[in-house]
């Protein structure tokens, strides 16, 4: 082959994978914004989801629309924040947990004895959600994550009015390996969390996402869930995330305020 036809040859390679890239970064650009779109979609099908108002026929929009109110909560003093207090990045219509998290001002270095959630930072306020029917809360949905075996596992667990039994529980983001980890998304198993009791009397948390499976007669079962099969340590991530964000660092101070006011 002569030198000119190599050239000829590394050139039209050369402008193929131009074409190329130019084609597939147009097609990432203009597909991010329906992207995130179907992000956004299915975050609020999981809130409907774990809320007990989802089915196939479900207008997600309008359902939430009607029976979802938001709110966000200063997390250390259990507070709703004022909606004067919003801005651009604190707001309940694009709450974005990851940025919120990172932020130097709405974001938080957790202790490492602390962090038994895995997730090294945490937003100093978040997102809760009430379930309204016939004008009356019915449930409160709160946003969890924590750390697995491959990834940070994003979901809701939605508590009763009584603000102690578990009414559905999902996650809407993760990377754990299918048919392992994975099996946070079986529905038979997130059918096992409801009715289960997260605290004890005295306000303590004291849910369980056990090793193995839980043992009807004992004393404990009322608090515990079944521990997913070959997948030891995304259910222990599973387990302290839930313990983490039911607790005095997370959702602790927020709930314990809505049962001294007599909302729970």
């Amino acid at each position: 082959m002569s030198k000119e036809t190599k050239t000829k040859t590394v050139a039209v390679a050369l402008g193929v994978c131009l074409v190329c890239s130019v084609l597939v970064s147009s097609a990432a650009v203009s597909l991010k914004d329906k992207q995130e779109q179907n992000k956004q979609l299915d975050r609020l099908k999981n809130i409907l989801v774990v809320g007990g108002l989802y089915s196939p026929k479900t207008d997600i929009g309008k359902v939430f629309q009607e029976n979802i109110r938001p709110f966000i909560v200063d997390l250390e003093k259990g507070a709703v924040l004022p909606r004067e207090r919003f801005d651009a990045v604190l707001n309940t219509d694009d709450f974005d947990i990851k940025k919120i998290a990172s932020s130097p001002r709405y974001g938080m270095k957790i202790p490492a004895d602390e962090d038994i959630a895995g997730i090294k930072r945490r937003p100093r306020y978040m997102i809760v959600y009430q379930v309204i029917q016939n004008g009356a809360v019915e449930k409160i949905i709160l946003p969890v994550y924590g750390k697995g075996v491959w990834s940070t596992m994003y979901g809701f667990i939605a508590l009763n009015n009584d603000l102690t039994t578990v009414e559905g529980f999902s996650f809407y983001d993760h990377g754990e390996t299918p048919g392992l980890g994975g099996e946070v998304d079986n529905p038979r198993w997130k059918r096992s969390w409801v009715g289960k009791k997260v605290f004890d009397k005295g306000g303590n948390v004291v849910i369980e996402v056990l090793k193995g499976t839980v043992d009807p007669g004992s004393p404990k079962a009322a608090h515990q869930i079944d521990g997913l099969s070959g997948a030891s340590l995304t259910t222990r991530g599973v387990d302290k995330l839930v313990r983490y964000w039911l607790g005095d660092d997370g959702y602790g101070p927020y709930l314990a305020k809505l049962r001294q006011e007599g909302k729970g």
